[in-house]
């Protein structure tokens, strides 16, 4: 056994994958924890499912980055102070640094009554249950026949996707709380979409609100053509939902029937006020009320407060004044062996090509933290006989081998262009881990 510096990644998305390929290459022998069982993070379970070409080529990068022999895989660990492991037993194990590549995986609400109605959810659940991760997967989620998603971003549009084209629901709107020239989605994601899309009801919604935006110099006009700029590229619709939106709106309240499911969603109306160059949302007080049985959050992310890393505004705190900072950011929490990439250092940020370079990064600042250290002989063996004796499954590399081997084999049997389970005792029994009854 040769001299390393010893590494700890906590998360396996492209963030943690990346990262840890980062100092796999540079040397350090690393240690990949995983809260689920297969690697992948967002990129697995949070693109949308039907985009198999973006799904493979990352697939196939992350197996090569498992390949690397001085890089352990441990799946279905999970890390924090209610986990399998906490921050001290990494420490006693070894490890010199922590990165925490952990993604956010807290659930941003905004305290409003009725957020414990049944019908009113977080994108994020309902992404990974259209996604297939266990346990949401198995979570029975109430679609009624009209649904309010609340956010102007790419999620929100993926959720109006996932209602229109797979649901086929009668009614998806999108309540937006700023106006038409500050939505933030794509014009590919709304590709999906947009033909499903009431024309008549959005020039009407952009003629309601054009005065609060004329006052703050925005153009009613230009903002409506970028809306619409999917519309030569538009996927022919596939049901008869009526997509629309409610601008300048925030949710107030949600309201309930006896039996505590959702009826309604009270909404107010806001103008907007320029500040220091930007357009802030203000309430007027004038509130209505629609009729849904369906609301979908889909307002960013916050981290895990229970990890063990101290949290403000929804994410962990960094050093302001960090020792290794890459191209000006800090990527230090304030325990100096421990580190945040990717959306455990700003949640809700970016793509996979956005966690890829952060993750690299943060990694390129543990690198530089481990320079003013010891080079010791790691003992992976340790890691291994800690992690036996938590009593469960733990998923290896060649694990994982063998269940996308079993996968593979269920789609091509099955005619499919992919195949996953849904579950984790169906994935622990197909790489041979649990027998099932």
């Amino acid at each position: 056994m040769t001299h390393q510096y010893y590494v700890a990644v906590v998360g396996a998305g492209p963030a943690g994958l990346f990262g840890a390929r980062e100092l796999a290459n540079l040397g350090a022998r690393v240690a990949l924890f995983n809260r689920d069982i297969k690697p992948g993070g967002l990129a697995e379970y949070g693109i949308y499912p039907t985009k198999h070409t973006m799904k493979s080529g990352l697939r196939k990068q992350f197996r090569q980055v498992l390949e690397l022999p001085n890089l352990d895989y441990f799946g279905n660990v999970t890390i924090g102070t209610q986990g399998d492991l906490t921050l001290d037993e990494l420490r006693e194990l070894g490890f010199q640094a922590i990165l925490v590549t952990a993604g956010a995986q807290g659930t941003k609400w905004l305290g409003l009554p009725g957020e414990d109605l049944e019908g009113v959810y977080h994108a994020k659940d309902v992404v990974y249950f259209y996604n297939q991760l266990p346990p949401y997967s198995q979570k029975p989620f109430r679609f009624g026949r009209r649904c309010a998603v609340i956010g102007a971003g790419n999620v929100m549009l993926d959720i109006a996707h996932f209602l229109i084209r797979e649901q086929k629901v009668d009614d998806v709107v999108a309540i937006v709380r700023r106006g038409p020239a500050e939505v933030k989605f794509d014009k590919k994601e709304m590709e999906y979409v947009i033909d499903n899309l009431d024309q008549a009801a959005l020039d009407a919604e952009i003629e309601r609100v054009a005065p609060i935006m004329q006052a703050v110099n925005q153009d009613p006009a230009t903002a409506r053509a970028t809306i619409l700029e999917a519309l030569p590229k538009a996927l022919p619709r596939v049901s008869d939902t009526r997509f629309h939106f409610i601008f300048l709106a925030s949710p107030v309240q949600m309201i309930g029937d006896a039996d505590g499911k959702l009826t309604q969603v009270e909404i107010e109306d806001n103008i907007l006020v320029a500040k220091d160059g930007d357009t802030k949302a203000r309430g007027t007080g004038n509130k209505r009320r629609l009729d849904v049985e369906t609301v979908i959050f889909a307002i960013g992310d916050k981290v895990d407060e229970t990890f063990g890393l101290p949290v403000e505004w929804n994410e962990f705190v960094k050093n302001p004044n960090p020792k290794f900072p890459i191209d000006g950011v800090s990527y230090e929490s304030p325990f100096e062996d421990v580190f945040v990439g990717g959306w455990s250092r700003k949640a809700s940020s970016g793509l996979v090509g956005v966690a890829r370079k952060d993750g690299t990064n943060a990694s390129k600042a543990v690198w530089q933290y481990l320079q003013t250290k010891q080079s010791i002989e790691p003992n992976p063996e340790a890691v291994v006989e800690k992690l036996k004796s938590l009593g469960k499954p733990i998923v290896t590399k060649e694990d994982i081998k063998r269940l996308e081997a079993v996968e593979l084999a269920e789609a091509q049997k099955r005619g499919l262009e992919a195949f996953k389970f849904d579950n984790n005792e169906d994935m622990l029994a197909a790489m041979g881990l649990i027998e099932t009854a």
